[in-house]
């Protein structure tokens, strides 16, 4: 962007496609970024919030440095606005009146998104909470854009197949906002069609409500569980000593699997110091091992027939899920770029815990893992229908 351009923004006070505000508090941002991706008016045009511009047009008198555009990064990753927006920060703009800074939001393939479990929008020259009514357009405008697979409905299916109970007990009041889930109006379809698990056109779950809280997942998606085997030995031909089967509504399979993780994989041991003192040692750090995982349930192909994998050998964890690196990801920028095949499944995770931010984790693990005595994982990226990653045992163990 220009300054010339930047000016006509700053002048151009009744377009519903501009935001001006002087905070860069996130409770004033995450509304601003999320009304402006749900595009509300159909522009299918970029939205733009001017950082350092009062609603008159005048300048704030701001000086703009690297913790003011750490704190926009921020809008973008920490998980509060979902699904994850797509927005770019221009260099900072230094006029004598103060500086200015433009985030270019656009519009979401994957309407509505929420900041903070509340849907927002843009009405004329200022934001608001959405109604029913306007979420109802949101979510049936989201038919006409192009989809991931988890979007795809499950043709054939009906609410009966999945757990109305999981879905409104477990997962809506994390997902929406006491206010939203207070208003009356809603069927159950249409609370899970707001949240991306029901397909009002077909009238039928989506596959991502058959995942997160389907009775029987694996009727509609054949491969969608998880195979855990541990051997004695350092190879697949060793003894095989134990082995299970994580399956059912990812919802409980999550939880499952986080407490297997933590009571059957990650283990301790004491270790005696100098001066009768111990240290504890770890086999492998449960939060670099638990996120790995994790990675492998968000971002499989559950279009492939082929479960997830967990081998457990003598001297190292090898991790198996169906599908190679997707979309923006490619072996040159990873793990440094990331990109969502699964992007209800994703969202859904970041709600439920089992995400702390978006394209982190991995680089977190990997710092986990040398700080735990792992060493490096190891991240084959050449196999084309698969994602491997092998993560040695502690070298003291």
């Amino acid at each position: 962007m220009t300054e010339e351009q930047l000016r006509i923004l700053i002048t151009d006070l009744e377009s519903d496609r501009i935001e001006r505000t002087i905070s860069f508090r996130e409770d004033k941002l995450g509304p601003a970024v999320c009304a402006l991706s749900n595009d509300f008016p159909n522009h299918r045009q970029t939205g733009y919030i001017l950082l350092g511009v009062k609603d008159d047009g005048t300048l704030g008198g701001l000086s703009i440095g690297d913790e003011e555009l750490q704190k926009i990064g921020n809008i973008k990753s920490n998980g509060n606005v979902l699904p994850q927006p797509s927005l770019s920060v221009s260099e900072v703009f230094h006029f004598n009146e103060g500086d200015v800074v433009v985030v270019e939001v656009r519009p979401s393939l994957y309407p509505p998104v929420r900041y903070d479990g509340r849907c927002w929008i843009r009405v004329g020259p200022r934001k608001a909470k959405a109604s029913l009514e306007e979420e109802r357009i949101l979510t049936e405008r989201r038919v006409s854009y192009a989809k991931t697979f988890d979007l795809v409905p499950a043709l054939g299916s009906s609410v009966r197949d999945i757990s109305i109970d999981l879905f409104k007990i477990n997962y809506l009041p994390s997902a929406i906002d006491k206010e939203t889930l207070a208003e009356n109006g809603r069927t159950t379809e249409e609370q899970l069609a707001s949240l991306r698990f029901y397909d009002p056109g077909e009238k039928c779950p989506t596959y991502a409500g058959i995942l997160l809280f389907g009775l029987n997942p694996e009727f509609y998606l054949p491969g969608a569980y998880i195979q855990y085997v541990k051997f004695s030995g350092e190879q697949m031909t060793s003894d095989v000593v134990f082995e299970k089967k994580f399956s059912g509504a990812l919802i409980t399979e999550l939880r499952q699997l986080d407490d297997f993780i933590k009571s059957n994989i990650v283990k301790d041991r004491p270790v005696k110091k100098a001066s009768f003192q111990e240290d504890i040692l770890r086999n492998y750090s449960y939060w670099a091992l638990r996120e790995l995982i994790m990675n492998a349930v968000m971002h499989r192909s559950y279009e492939s027939n082929a479960p997830a994998y967990i081998y457990e050998f003598s001297d190292h964890i090898e991790i198996i899920n169906p599908g190679g690196l997707f979309g923006e990801a490619t072996p040159e920028n990873f793990p440094n770029a990331s990109d969502y095949r699964n992007v209800v499944v994703a969202e859904a995770m970041k709600v439920l815990g089992y995400v702390n931010r978006f394209n982190y984790g991995v680089k977190r693990a990997k710092d986990e893992l040398m700080r735990n005595g792992n060493g490096e994982p190891d991240f084959d990226l050449s196999l084309i229908t698969k994602f491997k990653v092998a993560i040695p045992i502690n070298r003291q163990w």
